[in-house]
């Protein structure tokens, strides 16, 4: 069996002798003609866009490290039917580029809730708090108080601007939650989850702090439907699954009370796709959305006509908040692309990219450059990889063009350093040709077991466009990110910048008249 293979596998290395690509890209000229409008481009952002921003929207993609960007971008490509290497992100397209250093204050390799805290609240924190500094202790309820720090959500809907959550994972979970939470401990959904001890220090769990902190948020979409509602109470859309039912122990019904609270409010809960698309935007001022008991389903398994999708719920928030003339400040998470390489699945997280992929792009054509502010970065990484020399066009979940020279099996290109996928048969490595390595639940050999993948502890990138965005360069503290979008749009402890000795705008609203005389001048020349 192992020399058919070697047989096998020699054949098909023969075949790969000609590279398949684009037969103009043996011309020299294709290349150069290419980078030369790619310098064009780059000499046009000499011209930096220092309007003031009126929108700030932030794109987090949790555990998408630059491998994990790397793999998306093949991924769309080949989806498109294209090799896939030569393919542009929407991300891509981001004129400023930077890397965020991602270490918590007590953690070489950071977990969601520390770093969470570090690009929304502004300062680094212990790995599993949230909305607190490094002061508070994960888990000791007593030093929550006196160590709160505030979001850049709370500091734009102070300035007056509409906000927003968009996630797919729990309303309730790491990421979301350090926008309006002050919490010791990233577990305590409900407060079925908290021990009796921080319950009775006066503790409040985080789905409570989501509707009690910031009370006026204005569009919350995501998952974690349980954690709003009294124990045992059936889910409405999985009455007969106990797992699904309510969790509060304190009785009390998160989503009614919000419901009450908000009825002379143009409010609307919705917990289907049917129901959030049925809705006319310009009718609704305040969106609760709680589309699965916990987590948002895989993109790759939603029931497209029940779940929506993250770009769907992007647009319908986006369309929401830019009522206001003020601006709008958005937090939208592609949460699940951590799931995925949590449990070994490459395939569920990169098209979890790919999706938040198509939420940026949609963004951008409900938005301006001019006076929206869009950042795209990751919480932390992955310790997934590519590789194996595949050649041009292989499909990303394909097999590396060659047997190992050690234990002769073949191997994917996608493998982790740790996770559920390492699998010892008869005391060797599995082979993996005889299992559905494409498969959408595949789990891709792992050096070392665990039960779950871990984090990576490297740089992750961070993508700008938009007014300031200039000033996401370089290489910088996670923490940096919130006090760039704050200075940009003058909220926060950034007010004052943006005022001139004689009261005038520091920064230049992104539509004066003076710009709009000079387009329309521009058009009619």
């Amino acid at each position: 069996m192992t020399a058919l293979l070697i047989i096998c596998f020699c054949l098909i290395l023969g075949s790969l002798g000609n590279p398949q690509f684009p037969e103009q890209e043996k011309d020299p000229k294709f290349w150069n003609t290419w980078a030369q409008r790619t310098l064009k481009n780059a000499l046009t952002l000499q011209e930096l866009n220092k309007n003031k921003a009126k929108n700030l929207i932030l794109f987090l993609g949790d555990g998408m490290g630059i491998p994990t960007v790397t793999a998306a971008r093949i991924l769309k490509g080949q989806l498109n039917g294209q090799s896939g290497e030569e393919t542009q992100l929407e991300m891509d397209k981001f004129p400023f580029v930077s890397l965020s250093k991602t270490y918590n204050t007590n953690a070489q390799v950071p977990d969601s809730a520390g770093t969470a805290t570090a690009y929304l609240c502004g300062v680094k924190a212990n790995e599993g708090t949230l909305g607190v500094s490094a002061a508070a202790v994960r888990s000791q309820c007593n030093t929550t108080q006196g160590n709160e720090v505030t979001s850049i959500l709370k500091w734009a809907k102070d300035a007056g601007k509409s906000v927003g959550i968009v996630t797919t994972t729990r309303v309730n979970h790491a990421t979301p939650s350090a926008a309006y939470a002050h919490c010791v401990d990233r577990d305590w959904y409900s407060d079925n989850e908290m021990p009796v001890e921080a319950l009775q220090a006066g503790c409040k769990d985080i789905a409570r702090q989501l509707f009690e902190n910031i009370p006026n948020i204005d569009v919350i979409m995501g998952g974690g439907r349980k954690y709003m509602f009294p124990k045992n109470m059936s889910d409405v859309e999985y009455p007969n699954i106990l797992k699904h039912s309510g969790t509060r122990k304190d009785g009390r019904n998160l989503v009614q009370e919000w419901v009450d609270r908000m009825k002379d409010k143009k409010n609307h809960y919705v917990w289907n796709k049917t129901q959030l698309l049925s809705l006319n935007p310009n009718n609704v001022d305040y969106l609760l959305g709680l589309f699965e008991p916990g987590d948002m389903i895989y993109d790759l398994e939603r029931d497209t006509e029940s779940d929506p999708s993250l770009t769907e719920m992007v647009d319908v928030a986006i369309k929401i908040l830019k009522k206001n003339p003020s601006g709008f400040y958005l937090l939208v998470e592609g949460g699940r692309i951590d799931h995925g390489h949590h449990e070994g699945k490459a395939k569920q997280a990169l098209h979890e990219a790919v999706e938040m992929d198509r939420a940026i792009g949609r963004a951008g054509l409900l938005t301006s450059d001019h006076e929206t502010l869009t950042i795209v970065t990751a919480d932390h990484s992955h310790v997934f990889s590519f590789g194996g020399y595949t050649p041009r066009g292989n499909t990303i979940f394909g097999l590396a063009p060659m047997l190992s020279d050690v234990d002769q099996k073949p191997f994917t290109s996608i493998l982790y350093g740790n996770g559920p996928g390492y699998k010892v048969i008869n005391g060797a490595r599995e082979n993996v040709s005889a299992v559905d390595y494409k498969g959408n639940n595949y789990q891709a050999q792992a050096a070392v077991p665990l039960n779950a993948e871990t984090h990576g502890g490297e740089d992750v990138a961070v993508f700008a466009k938009g007014p300031l965005a200039h000033l996401l360069h370089g290489v910088h503290e996670q923490n940096y990110i919130p006090h760039v979008m704050a200075y940009a749009a003058c909220i926060g402890e950034y007010r004052e910048h943006c005022m001139s000795p004689s009261g005038s705008a520091g920064l230049r609203p992104a539509f004066s008249i003076v710009a709009v005389i000079l387009s329309a001048a521009r058009l009619l020349c």
